[in-house]
């Protein structure tokens, strides 16, 4: 009895130990070449060498590849459309909501293709991409190329551009205002809003990340460990190179940093030693560190990328490197860890949990590594925007600037077109958008108000979208309402569709329209929005165009539906 009582007492320790032995191990263990315990979700043979890492946007993944290409694949693996730039392309793709692709030809085209594949339109920046488009909450694009930022409507029409005297360092981002930061070699940091206007800092050391955090400030994380914050008032904070040591500043981070990234009150940073900090921002003080793949992989005894991407969402915080990726939660614990061999670039992470991974072998890898999905509010097309550049709406601080003269008119509407086709509309975009608005909505002046109208969509906020079909619904005036259809499909997004169901209403209803400029004008920008987005936009567009057509419409007017819904296919 005693022996049995020993053995069961041996063997259940036995157990116990090996249970601490499986539960000390990272959940996932794998890579491209032998996974161990989870194979891949799918996998695709991509038919070139990959140039970028994986973009994850509006339920699928594109990815671009050797000779001018670009792949589309469903978050269930099944490919969806390829994309031929005809000529050598660099290595980035940024997607809009709209799952809208952006990329450029090393000659410096700059191209845009739909998510069904459809190249949109081209322009021609002078020189190639350097980093990743950025995309604004209206739709804009910020295109980084050397020493020059630019910027563009979605439908491709340059709004302004900033010319630098030194190379980014890093790499532009959108910041909490919905304007970019950006560091350049010469060590200054640079905080541009929306429409171009600067706020520039000089650094005290060189900088391995920058941060837009509260009170529209920046903090400067510098290769050496030590923080910063940029532009924050003199009671509040005292930079880390003062020499005033009565007020608490940031510590230095314990190893020297590669990457970082906030969200609320806390930044984390990857170090080179593989290991991951938190930081309270408020607090001032490192709450937590942890391991990452990174430290598995020098701990091997091999030699680890330091070229990392991070995430931090209310899942988590995820570091994301060639040798693989890890994921913690907000409190510090690694919620898992993976490696990958043979990857050709970064992973990308989606919200679905899946990790999406192209290897040296040519094949694209999806691995299942979580059941969490990211909570968000979606609109008709993904992510709702953080916030809004208010040109939705007249401001009254412009309103002074009104004129009524019909002459005067005429002149500033002139001066207005003659800036936008230049591309410099930059700082006088607040401003002009509100005289746009505020003369569109007038009740005099028919042609003057058609000519704000035709300016406010090639000026192309899509935030005016709603202001363009509220005239399109009250307004009796043919020649107005068709303006502010057509206007809408300038600007080529619809992506809460409101102008696309205010088509339908209008078609449907009752008693209809009957004229033919503005049944035109409905079926031109309706094939324009339905172009540009896809479904499931598209799928009320085709309706559209398909009642459109219909013998009780005026020839003209079936004509043009017909040639818009061959366009479609």
């Amino acid at each position: 009895m005693e022996k049995y009582c020993i053995f069961k007492l041996v063997n259940n320790i036995h157990k116990i130990c090996v249970f601490l032995l499986i539960t000390a191990f990272p959940v996932f263990s794998q890579s491209e070449q032998n996974i161990s315990g989870n194979d891949p979700f799918w996998r695709q043979a991509l038919g070139g060498a990959v140039l970028s890492l994986p973009h994850v946007q509006a339920q699928s993944a594109v990815i671009a590849i050797d000779g001018g290409n670009i792949r589309a694949y469903s978050a269930s693996g099944t490919p969806m459309w390829f994309y031929s730039a005809r000529g050598r392309i660099s290595p980035f793709v940024t997607r809009s909501r709209e799952g809208t692709s952006y990329l450029s030809r090393t000659n410096g085209a700059l191209i845009a293709v739909n998510r069904s594949g459809r190249e949109l339109w081209r322009r021609n920046t002078g020189d190639p991409l350097i980093a990743e488009i950025v995309i604004g909450w209206d739709g804009r694009l910020f295109v980084p190329t050397e020493k020059k930022l630019s910027c563009y409507t979605a439908s491709g029409n340059l709004l302004w551009t900033r010319v630098f005297e030194a190379d980014f360092s890093i790499a532009p981002k959108l910041d909490r205002s919905g304007g970019i930061i950006l560091a350049l070699e010469n060590n200054q940091v640079y905080k541009i809003d929306p429409f171009g206007n600067a706020q520039v800092y000089a650094l005290s050391g060189i900088p391995a990340a920058i941060l837009s955090v509260e009170r529209q400030q920046i903090l400067a994380i510098y290769k050496d460990g030590r923080m910063e914050l940029l532009g924050s008032a003199a009671d509040w904070f005292v930079s880390a190179s003062s020499d005033v040591n009565t007020v608490v500043i940031f510590p230095r981070l314990p190893a020297p940093p590669i990457a970082a990234i906030n969200r609320g009150g806390n930044a984390a940073a990857v170090m080179e030693n593989g290991r991951i900090a938190l930081v309270s921002i408020d607090e001032r003080k490192i709450m937590w560190e942890g391991d990452t793949h990174i430290r598995e992989i020098t701990r091997a005894g091999r030699r680890a990328e330091m070229e990392v991407k991070m995430l931090f969402d209310e899942r988590g915080i995820y570091v994301l490197s060639k040798d693989g990726a890890s994921g913690f939660s907000a409190d510090g614990r690694r919620l898992w860890y993976t490696l990958l061999e043979n990857a050709a670039a970064i992973p990308a992470f989606g919200d679905d949990g899946v990790l999406y991974s192209g290897g040296n072998d040519w094949i694209l890898y999806a691995y299942k590594i979580e059941d969490r999905f990211l909570p968000v509010r979606n609109g008709l097309y993904g992510p709702v925007p953080e916030g809004s550049y208010g040109m939705g709406r007249p401001h009254s601080i412009y309103l002074t600037d009104i004129i009524i003269d019909e002459n005067d008119l005429k002149n500033k509407l002139d001066q207005i077109e003659a800036g936008i086709s230049a591309g410099r509309v930059g700082a006088n975009e607040p401003a002009w958008t509100t005289f746009l608005l505020t003369v569109s909505a007038g009740k005099d002046h028919i042609q003057n108000r058609v000519k704000a109208i035709q300016l406010l969509g090639q000026i192309g906020s899509r935030e005016t979208i709603s202001w363009l079909m509220d005239i399109f619904r009250k307004e009796s005036e043919p020649l107005i309402k068709a303006a502010a259809a057509s206007a809408v499909g300038v600007i080529g997004v619809d992506p809460d569709g409101i102008a696309i169901q205010t088509f339908l209403y209008t078609i449907i209803q009752s008693y209809g329209i009957k004229d033919e400029q503005v049944l035109l004008a409905i079926v031109t920008a309706t094939g324009a929005l339905c172009r540009f987005s896809g479904p499931p936009l598209s799928e009320t567009g085709i309706r559209i165009l398909n009642l459109l057509t219909e013998n009780s419409n005026p020839g003209v007017v079936r004509r043009q539906a017909n040639s818009e819904l061959s366009s479609l296919r």
